[in-house]
């Protein structure tokens, strides 16, 4: 008997079901190919998987590390604001949650392949919505 085979419609969230946008409507399209979706390819080296929603706390921590996600940088950065919603890099979320920093984020807009870097367990524990 042949076994059925699932057709894989895009890349899968953290729930096992299609990856959802993760933009919110602020017009701030994130991602690493801005299509508002964490979705991840060879030209991302930061794996930019991890769908958070911004708070103070973690803008000012990212900032002292280097990355600074507060001041814009046009034409294609706008800078972020607590309660936005943007595509982190699965190593720089982990890295703000083993300090006491990590933004919430969303678990149907959060990429799966961010599981390759951080446990699921510790992703899942931090989610805002399903």
């Amino acid at each position: 008997m042949a076994r059925k085979t699932r057709k894989r419609k895009g890349p899968l969230n953290l729930l096992g079901t299609k990856l959802k946008p993760c933009s919110s409507k602020t017009g701030k399209t994130t991602g690493f190919y801005r299509t508002g979706c964490c979705t991840t390819g060879p030209d991302d080296t930061g794996t930019h998987v991890v769908c958070a929603v911004m708070t103070d706390d973690f803008l000012q921590f990212t900032k002292t590390q280097g990355n600074d996600l507060i001041t814009p940088n046009p034409p294609s950065f706008p800078g972020l604001v607590a309660g936005d919603r943007w595509c982190l890099c699965a190593l720089r979320w982990y890295e703000a949650y083993k300090a006491g920093h990590a933004p919430p984020l969303l678990g149907a807009s959060t990429n799966r392949v961010a599981t390759r870097f951080v446990p699921r367990a510790i992703l899942l524990k931090n989610l805002v919505e399903a």
